[in-house]
């Protein structure tokens, strides 16, 4: 919320008709499919997707792991490629024609650069690419200041038109020139599409540039005139075009009885922000109910708004769409860095999303808030969202009748990729989610937030059927503990009273649990149909009361057995109707949690004795595999870099905003002398001097300087390496600050050893 290639069967009965079927895919294959794999469900897309990883390229993997606050947690299939030389690149191979691309891609926080998209040594274009967009820090809300720590949403898209249309076959690369104005470039996928052309003015239209003089080069604020045009429109009752170009609106445009129609989303592109007051910004709103709204029978189609929101204020009203429109349909619309696609704050009447993309959102994709009723959101792509990627929050209003369909919804950073808070028959079908960060699960039931209980509770009867959820759920860092793929939590009140389907539902490769409770009790709940294939921890996740009926619930691949967590006793009520395997409430597990397994590889159950640690070293490098800290860090290049023994990995801390620090725990306190410290010995890494200084400690809290601030060099000539010796001193910690870097404005090293003699 913005508050807070596997082979597939499918089974054709009476009573299940077209139901996507998994139980014979393996967990290593689940492991590896795509959301586009799924035939039948999520939302068709003008575009071929490729991974990067699953593309030719001279770059480096970033790795699979989940963990929070790495590259590879965010990317789409857990992976993506690393180019950090001139030269570099990531070449994909065309599988159907295609004339424009869009990639998703993440450089180091505060950087401005290019990327060269070519075919073979032909040029096409030079494609700006930024981080303004992206990195941000701390804790919910977040902010934009290195110095809180945490760094997360680290992707963004760009997209092109290649200006001509290469056929199957052609290969297409991404290619770096140069690493001066960025030192990495991570590439996680490319989607290519033949975008047809431009949608001609209807007969009889008003037009935003002829008849009201907005600007299309977007040097100049169009809001009073496309204000005054769709004014127009909806007393003449004539369709208002807007042609081709880039549109600057420094506010919202209200619109109400009228239809506004673009020349289609990669040529009609409304943007900006107002210069002073970071409050307005580029959107289409409909009149709130206070201000003479709901908006009625308003249609938006073939255009795309790409606006200019950099941090999330939840208070400013900064979406793509607003307000309150009933009879209402959103078509063929690109909606992209605003704060919310579509945040609709009712009561409200059978509104509609559909054919549309959303990305990179600073908050939720879509949230139908209070009192919406009768409205959907359908074959909808969403992508990159910095919260919820589709929701209903029902808070004061019940939500009533609405449905999420046919959608894909991939990498939510925060919360659930779809999530319905309290409502009254609610449908969430044949939708396929994938890739959730943290903080939430695949599909999401709850009475939650303010407001969520009494009438605006879940109540009615839920369906939520045919849905695919695809390395869904992951953990919680405010709870330290995973979040299921599918999972309920009533927290401000038991879920009762309500009848909850969950049909035909495939559960792959789950980051932990594939279905969980929590909170207060649900009841009510039949699960029919649904395949487990891999879960990082359990099958089944009761952290409170709960009663149900499974039938053919069929799990494999659970990493943990028992493959029950049930800390509920008793209180977790499963009538069995036939057909399940794979998991069993008679033999449970209660007690601490388990390591994440990131992939499925089977490990001892979960047991009350403590894990054990690896000693510390008694000679050699003191410092080799031990536990390490830093003030701050850039992107994937985490601490653990500096004591791994791999020269090529590294730490890179926050950009100029020294000092920052390093500091390795070496286990007991010991007698130490020298430090060694390294940067990768790669040529790319020209001669630069670090000044840093070496403290000690034994208590981890109380630091005093062995090694007074002094220019250390690194030259790759020499191997990148520098030695710090000192007088000897008693320490348990040892910690690097570093105050400057001739070569980049952030502290860097690769291994930081540290010896006795």
């Amino acid at each position: 919320m913005a508050n807070r290639t596997a082979p597939l069967s499918v089974l054709i009965g009476a009573a299940v008709l077209a139901a996507t079927v998994i139980a014979t895919v393996s967990p290593a294959q689940a492991a590896g499919i795509s959301p586009f794999d799924i035939p039948g469900r999520g939302a068709t897309v003008p575009f071929a997707e490729i991974e990067a990883e699953k593309a030719a390229h001279n770059g480096t993997s970033t790795g699979t792991s989940r963990l929070y606050g790495t590259l590879s947690s965010e990317a789409s299939g857990r992976e993506a490629i690393t180019l950090d030389a001139a030269g570099e690149y990531v070449e994909f191979t065309l599988t159907k024609p295609a004339n424009a691309v869009t990639f998703r891609y993440s450089i180091p926080d505060g950087r401005n650069a290019t990327l060269d998209l070519r075919t073979g040594s032909t040029l096409i274009k030079t494609v700006p690419v930024t981080s303004k967009y992206a990195w941000y820090y701390g804790y919910y809300p977040f902010t934009n200041n290195p110095g809180d720590g945490r760094p997360h949403h680290f992707y963004d898209e760009a997209r092109a038109l290649f200006g001509t249309t290469y056929q199957a076959g052609t290969k297409i690369r991404l290619q770096v020139s140069s690493t001066a104005q960025s030192p990495s470039f991570t590439i996680d996928l490319a989607d290519f599409e033949n975008v047809p052309g431009p949608v001609g003015k209807p007969s009889g239209a008003i037009d935003v540039v002829a008849d009201y003089g907005a600007d299309p080069s977007g040097a100049t604020d169009s809001t009073a005139r496309f204000q005054a045009a769709v004014n127009a429109g909806a007393s003449s009752g004539r369709v208002v075009y807007v042609p081709q170009g880039n549109f600057t609106l420094w506010s919202h445009v209200i619109v109400d009885r009228v239809t506004l129609a673009g020349a289609g989303p990669w040529y009609s592109v409304l943007g900006g922000r107002h210069p002073t007051q970071r409050n307005l910004a580029a959107g289409l709103y409909g009149k709130y109910v206070n201000e003479g709204g709901p908006s009625q029978n308003v249609t938006v189609r073939d255009l795309a708004i790409i606006g200019d929101i950099q941090e999330r204020v939840d208070e400013h009203q900064v979406n793509a769409f607003g307000g309150a429109m009933s009879n209402s349909v959103i078509d063929n619309v690109w909606m992209q860095h605003t704060k919310v696609g579509a945040w609709m704050d009712g009561p409200m009447d059978r509104f509609t999303i559909r054919n549309s993309r959303i990305l990179d959102q600073t908050a939720d994709g879509v949230n139908f808030h209070i009192g919406v009723t009768n409205s959907a959101v359908t074959n909808t792509f969403v992508r990159n969202t910095g919260d919820d990627g589709l929701a209903m929050w029902a808070e004061n209003v019940p939500n009533v009748g609405n449905s999420f369909t046919r959608n894909t919804v991939v990498a939510p950073i925060l919360a659930n990729n779809i999530v319905s808070y309290g409502g009254r028959d609610i449908t969430i079908s044949d939708n396929v989610v994938s890739e959730t960060v943290t903080n939430g699960g695949g599909l999401h039931v709850g009475n939650r937030y303010p407001g969520v209980t009494g009438p605006t509770a879940v109540a009615g009867t839920w369906t939520l059927a045919r849905n695919t959820l695809i390395r869904a759920g992951n953990s919680d860092y405010n709870w330290n503990f995973g979040v299921g793929a599918l999972w309920f939590w009533p927290d401000q009140g038991a879920i009762t009273g309500a009848t909850i389907n969950v049909t035909d539902t495939d559960i792959l490769d789950s980051s932990y649990a594939a279905i969980q409770w929590i909170g207060n009790q649900t009841t009510g709940l039949n699960l029919t149909n649904v395949n487990i294939v891999g879960a990082g921890t359990f099958a089944l996740q009761a952290q409170a009361q709960a009663s149900a009926r499974f039938t053919n619930v069929r799990a494999s691949g659970i990493a943990q057995n028992p493959t029950v967590y049930n800390c509920a006793g008793s209180g977790l009520a499963i009538t069995d109707g036939g057909g399940n395997s794979g998991w069993q409430t008679a033999n449970t597990y209660c007690g601490p949690w388990p390591a994440p397994q990131w992939g499925n590889t089977p490990t001892t159950p979960p047991t009350t004795t403590p894990p054990t640690t690896t000693p510390p070293p008694t000679s050699g490098n003191l410092a080799a595999g031990r536990p390490v800290t830093a003030t701050s860090q850039t992107q994937s290049y985490t601490p653990a870099n500096v004591t791994d023994g791999n020269t090529g990995t590294y730490w890179e801390s926050a950009n100029n905003a020294f000092p920052q620090s390093i500091t390795v725990d070496l286990g007991q306190s010991r007698q130490v002398s020298r430090v060694v410290v390294k940067l990768p010995p790669a040529a790319a890494w020209a001669t630069r001097t670090q000044t840093l200084s070496v403290l000690g400690s034994t208590d981890g809290s109380s630091f005093t300087t062995v090694k007074a601030g002094a220019g250390y060099t690194f030259n790759p000539a020499s191997g990148n390496t520098a030695t710090a010796s000192f007088t000897a001193a008693n320490a348990r910690f040892l910690r690097l600050t570093f105050t400057g870097n001739t070569g980049w404005p952030a502290g860097q090293l690769s291994e930081f050893e540290v010896y006795t003699s």
